[in-house]
């Protein structure tokens, strides 16, 4: 039975799964981007959670991050709709159908990186921060 971080995990690699840029989960980035361009979620730290007594429960804000990758000559403006549509993506259902407390993402910081003989890439990672709780840290 998968822990609530993998279910959780799981649901929103689903949620980005669902718009027109290829969504993978953990993956390294591939030789050739999308034209609808690429997300890439990572796992992240769960950090250190904060606990309740009575009853017992572990409350965690864990970052997940999204790397959000557009390539070729209007990059620009595909990695802000590829931005905004992560963000429309996540304020349809901040709870991931019940599964999170909140499901908030911050802002990108991208960047334009050089490839050689290739079209430049723009790429920016997401952070995520969700927050759910748990009765114990390893379910």
């Amino acid at each position: 039975m998968p822990t609530s971080r993998e279910t959780i995990l799981a649901a929103l690699h689903a949620r980005l799964s669902a718009l027109p840029a290829t969504a993978l989960r953990g993956d390294v980035l591939p030789e050739r981007v999308p034209a609808a361009g690429l997300l890439i979620l990572r796992d992240g730290e769960p950090g250190d959670p904060e606990v309740t007594l009575s009853p017992l429960r572990y409350h965690y804000q864990h970052r997940a991050e999204i790397e959000a990758v557009v390539q070729g000559a209007t990059r620009d403006a595909a990695f802000d709709t590829l931005c905004a549509t992560v963000g429309a993506a996540l304020a349809t259902d901040r709870t991931l159908g019940g599964l999170c407390d909140w499901v908030e993402a911050e802002a990108p910081r991208p960047v334009d990186l050089a490839v050689e003989g290739a079209a430049s890439l723009k790429a920016a990672v997401i952070p995520v921060v969700l927050h759910y709780s748990t009765a114990d840290p390893l379910a």
